[in-house]
């Protein structure tokens, strides 16, 4: 790959992934409740999927997508199920997490464990993600050179936008998470984040089979 192909690669891989989307937003609002640390969690469960979709996109899901309505509506349908979830999570939520530390090493490591499994969960039932490397990828794959450092390298670039993303929003979200210290602007918070996710459920259902007439 040329330097310049390799620089367009990542403007377009950084832009994509400062975009607001789920994994964003499942960021700020661990960043906000839990601190910085843990959401470390959710964001590795993220990079995890981002290689995962990426390979399945490589192996020819993304082709099958276009292809098979039925599955683009199952996956599309799973996603969309999966973030409404988090959003009725997330709003009807009473507690405030703010100004509530964790009172045990085990509660800890198992919201480290539950952040880790939502940001993998994010990751891989969102379907525009894979048609996004289906798309990405072959602009970028030399032919006649090894798939596999060509994948690694793509995806590791595109993994490492992410991480680069998620760090920049939750320090942004660091700032502001004592202004959250009482009940009712937490339970603002909540609200807030439980109706975007629920927003960003339902627009992915009205998301259309690439393979659509």
């Amino acid at each position: 790959m040329t330097s310049s192909a390799w620089l367009l690669f990542i403007t377009i891989s950084l832009v994509t992934a400062f975009s607001p989307g789920p994994g964003i937003l499942l960021a700020i609002s661990n960043a906000v409740a839990w601190g910085p640390r843990k959401t470390l969690c959710s964001t590795a469960g993220n990079v995890l999927g981002v290689f995962a979709v990426s390979g399945a996109a490589m192996a020819g899901l993304g082709t099958l997508l276009h292809t098979s309505a039925w599955l683009f509506a199952l996956l599309k349908t799973a996603g969309a199920l999966y973030l409404v979830y988090l959003g009725y999570r997330q709003w009807t939520s009473q507690s405030s997490m703010f100004n509530q530390p964790l009172s045990s090493n085990v509660q800890a490591e198992k919201s480290k464990t539950a952040m880790f499994r939502q940001g993998l969960l994010v990751a891989l039932t969102n379907p525009k993600s894979i048609l996004f490397f289906t798309a990405l990828f072959p602009q970028f794959i030399q032919p006649g050179a090894p798939m596999l450092p060509q994948f690694l390298a793509l995806t590791s670039t595109f993994a490492a936008c992410v991480l680069t993303s998620h760090f920049a929003y939750v320090l942004l979200a660091r700032h502001t998470h004592r202004w959250f210290g009482t009940a009712q602007r937490a339970r603002l918070f909540n609200r807030v984040c439980g109706g975007a996710f629920g927003l960003l459920g339902l627009g992915l259902l009205r998301l259309k089979s690439p393979g659509a007439a």
